[in-house]
C-alpha cells in the first residue's frame, strides 16, 4: 500500500504551481492557504491507518470466525479473499473517481459508508452476509489511495514529500498494529467487537474530516471516467515493465498471505492454544518490512532493483524453511515471518519504483493496475493457503509457500536474462 506515497508525490511534483488554481469555486480558501497543516496531516495519516488496519483485521481471529458461523477452517481463508476482490475492484472504479469528482465528498462517502461495512462485518449470523461485508468493506478501504494524492495536492511543493512520507506512516502503523489491536479487542469482546469499535471509529473520524478537511473541485480532465479507466487496462496490454512487476506482485503476496492467513490455524489449535494477543504480537515483526521499504527505494534509485529483487526473492524462498517449524518452535516462526517480511516490502518497493520509471506520464493508473496484481495474489494465496491445511497440515502449507516464492525467483531470472538479451541485442 505504500504505492500511494512514491505515485503521489512523483505525480504531483510534475504539476504546474496553478494546480490548485485550477479548483475554483469552493477551492478558494484552499489557494490562499500556505498548505498542508500538520494537524490536517496528522489527521490523513490517522485516517489512512485506521482504514488500512480494517483490511487486516481479520487475519488473527479466522479460527474465531468459523468456531462462530459453523464454517470449517478449509473455507474460513474465503474472509480474506472476499476482502481482497473488493479492494481489487475499489482499485478498478472507485480510484479513478478521484480525478473526476469533489474530493473531499468522495473521501467522506467512502469512510461512512466503511462505517455500516463494518457494523455489517461484526453483526453477520451467516456465512455468505459475512463475505458480502467483507467485500464491500474491502472495496471502501481504497480510500487510503484517494487520502494520499489528496494530501499531495493540498501541500505546497516545499512540504510535499514530507506530508506524503507522514501520511504514508500511518498505512505502515495501521498495517502493523492492526493484527495485534484486533487480537487484543477479541480476547477481551469476542471478534465482532473488534468490527464495531472499529465502526464507532471511522465515524468519528468522519465527523472531523467534515469540519476540518478544505473542499478543492475535482481537477479538469479532459478525459471522461470511462476513458481513464479503459486506459488503465491499456496499461496490462502495452507495458512490459508493468506486467513482469505486477506478475512478481502476484506471487509475493500470495506467498505472503499463505503465511498470514493460515498461520492463526496452528497456532490457536493445541498443543500451542496461543490467545488472539498472544497470535496478533507476530504482526509486530512486520517492522523490519517497515525498515526494508525505505533501503530499498534508495537501492532502486541507485540503479540497483534488479539485484535487490533477486536476492529479496531468495530470500523469500529460503524464509519458508523456517516458518516450517512454526508447530514446535516459535523462535524459528518469528525468524523466519522477520526474513519473509523484509523480503516481501523490499520486492514491492521495488517494483513500485521501476514501473513509476517507466511510465512517468501515467503513474497513478500504473499503480493501480499494480496494486490490482496485489490483491489478485493475497485472495488466491488466501484460498489455497486454508484448503491446503485443512488438508494436509501445515507442513503442506509451507511446502506451498515455498513453491510459489521459488516460482517468483524462477520468473524473475527468466526476464532478467531476457531483458539482458534484449538490451545486448539493441546495443
Amino acid at each position: 500500500m505504500t504505492a500511494d506515497a512514491d505515485s503521489a508525490t512523483k505525480r504531483f511534483s510534475r504539476q504546474p504551481s496553478g494546480l490548485l488554481h485550477s479548483d475554483t469555486g469552493d477551492s478558494s480558501r484552499t489557494d490562499r492557504s500556505p498548505g498542508l497543516s500538520p494537524s490536517l496531516t496528522l489527521l490523513f495519516s490517522v485516517t489512512c491507518a485506521l482504514a488500512v488496519a480494517n483490511v487486516y483485521f481479520a487475519q488473527p481471529l479466522l479460527a474465531s470466525m468459523a468456531e462462530s458461523l459453523g464454517v470449517t477452517s478449509g473455507m474460513i481463508g474465503g474472509v480474506v479473499t472476499a476482502t481482497q476482490v473488493g479492494y481489487a475492484l475499489g482499485l478498478l472504479f472507485i480510484v479513478p473517481l478521484g480525478d473526476r469528482v469533489n474530493r473531499k465528498r468522495l473521501i467522506l462517502t467512502q469512510v461512512l459508508l466503511s462505517a455500516v461495512a463494518l457494523a455489517a462485518v461484526g453483526a453477520a449470523q451467516q456465512w455468505l452476509a459475512l463475505l458480502g461485508a467483507m467485500i464491500v468493506m474491502g472495496l471502501l478501504a481504497v480510500v487510503v489511495q484517494v487520502l494520499v494524492a489528496y494530501a499531495a495536492v493540498l501541500a505546497t511543493p516545499s512540504q510535499r514529500g514530507q506530508a506524503v512520507g507522514t501520511v504514508t506512516s500511518g498505512i505502515v502503523l495501521g498495517i502493523l498494529l492492526a493484527r495485534f489491536t484486533s487480537g487484543l479487542i477479541a480476547d477481551i469482546a469476542g471478534w465482532r467487537a473488534v468490527y464495531f469499535v472499529s465502526s464507532g471509529l471511522m465515524l468519528s473520524i468522519a465527523a472531523v474530516l467534515w469540519k476540518v478537511v478544505p473542499v478543492t473541485a475535482p481537477p479538469r480532465h479532459q478525459d471522461s471516467y470511462l476513458t481513464l479507466m479503459s486506459s488503465l487496462f491499456k496499461l496490462f496490454i502495452t507495458e512490459r515493465t508493468l506486467r513482469t512487476r505486477g506478475l512478481l506482485a502476484l506471487l509475493i503476496f500470495a506467498a505472503f498471505s499463505v503465511l498470514w492467513t493460515s498461520m492463526v490455524l496452528p497456532l490457536s489449535a493445541p498443543p500451542l492454544s496461543l490467545s488472539h494477543t498472544a497470535i496478533g504480537l507476530f504482526g509486530l515483526a512486520g517492522v523490519a518490512g517497515a525498515l526494508a521499504a525505505s533501503r530499498a527505494g534508495r537501492w532502486a534509485d541507485q540503479g540497483l532493483g534488479q539485484r535487490v529483487t533477486g536476492i529479496s526473492l531468495g530470500l523469500l524462498t529460503l524464509s519458508w524453511l523456517p516458518i516450517t517449524f512454526a508447530e514446535t518452535s516459535l523462535i524459528a516462526l518469528v525468524c523466519g515471518v522477520v526474513l519473509l517480511d523484509f523480503a516481501v516490502q523490499a520486492v514491492h518497493v521495488t517494483n513500485q519504483s521501476l514501473i513509476f520509471a517507466a511510465r512517468p506520464d501515467a503513474q497513478s493508473r500504473m499503480v493501480g493496475a499494480y496494486m490490482c496484481f496485489y490483491s489478485v495474489g493475497s485472495a488466491l494465496g488466501a484460498a489455497a493457503a486454508t484448503q491446503v491445511y485443512a488438508l494436509w497440515g501445515w507442513m503442506a502449507v509451507s511446502l506451498l509457500g515455498a513453491l510459489i516464492s521459488a516460482a517468483a525467483l524462477l520468473l524473475w531470472i527468466l526476464t532478467f536474462n531476457a531483458s539482458t538479451t534484449h538490451q545486448g541485442r539493441s546495443a
